[in-house]
């Protein structure tokens, strides 16, 4: 997986969780080891992606793939005349993706299933009619609970990259196959942008409940979303819902689409799409 990258066979990852990636104080815990050896990583603009050090039997990483490095670092892998390793950048997102999710599976208690059979024909069929049969090459899917989206979108063709802030059910989605590890994150939605760039479209299944109480909560969720996509599609239970994310979309400049929908009694009955302009 990780190791890989460095030629080793086997590393352990100083962030104890993915959310834990643009923390900057762990750029500190890294610069005040002592290691016996290191190893620096670049991509091919030359860029640092983590470094490795070795403590004792054990090569631990620090990822800088989310934060800056620091001189003091890369001067400490200078001093030890550490070899330096260079691989695309993409690959080792998806690999360090991979293995924050083995470890979600390894440590985290499945979520109770909550996906009905008869759901997936449901948003088949309305990403199919979203998209009239030209699917996006890449697609994010926020709050993806244990991924029935992303299940979909990938059945048919699309690249998707999946976060939320519940372990369990990321779990039970990986476990069960329909979110992929190296395109799964634990993370809060709210600063999605700290850990993903801008791709063509972006989809939020079945918000909420969104309320006067939480709606900030939901708006910055919203938000980020909005940033990381041209075309965006967010559905709700109520028409009240839709109102409140149609609004702010249509605040952050965007064109904005929005329908009742009757495929499933429950869920994603409202649909908000909202495009750049």
């Amino acid at each position: 997986m990780l190791g890989r990258f460095f030629e080793l066979e086997e590393v352990v990852c100083l962030e104890p969780l993915y959310a834990d990636l643009i923390d900057l104080s762990y750029t500190g815990v890294a610069a005040s080891l002592e290691p016996e050896d290191a190893r620096l990583l670049v991509d091919g603009e030359g860029d640092l992606l983590a470094a490795a050090l070795q403590l004792r039997e054990l090569w631990a990483v620090a990822n800088f793939t989310h934060r800056p490095c620091t001189l003091e670092i890369i001067e400490m892998v200078e001093a030890l005349e550490g070899d330096l390793y260079q691989d695309d950048r993409m690959q080792y997102l998806d690999a360090q993706r991979e293995y924050y999710s083995r470890l979600l599976m390894e440590n985290v208690p499945l979520g109770i299933e909550d996906i009905r059979p008869e759901r997936v024909e449901s948003v088949q069929d309305l990403f199919r009619e979203i998209w009239s049969g030209s699917f996006p090459a890449t697609c994010i899917d926020c709050c993806c609970g244990s991924g029935i989206g992303s299940e979909v979108l990938r059945a048919m063709g699309c690249r998707v990259l999946a976060y939320d802030n519940d372990p369990q059910l990321l779990a039970l989605g990986l476990s069960s196959g329909r979110l992929l590890p190296a395109g799964t994150m634990l993370i809060d939605a709210s600063m999605a942008t700290r850990y993903l760039d801008p791709v063509e479209a972006g989809f939020a299944l079945m918000l909420g409940d969104i309320a006067s109480f939480n709606a900030n909560m939901w708006e910055a969720i919203v938000d980020e979303l909005l940033l990381l996509s041209t075309m965006t599609v967010v559905t709700v239970a109520t028409g009240e819902e839709c109102v409140r994310v149609a609004g702010w979309c249509e605040e952050r400049g965007r064109s904005v689409e929005t329908f009742e929908q009757d495929r499933d009694p429950i869920y994603d009955r409202w649909v908000c799409i909202a495009k750049a302009t």
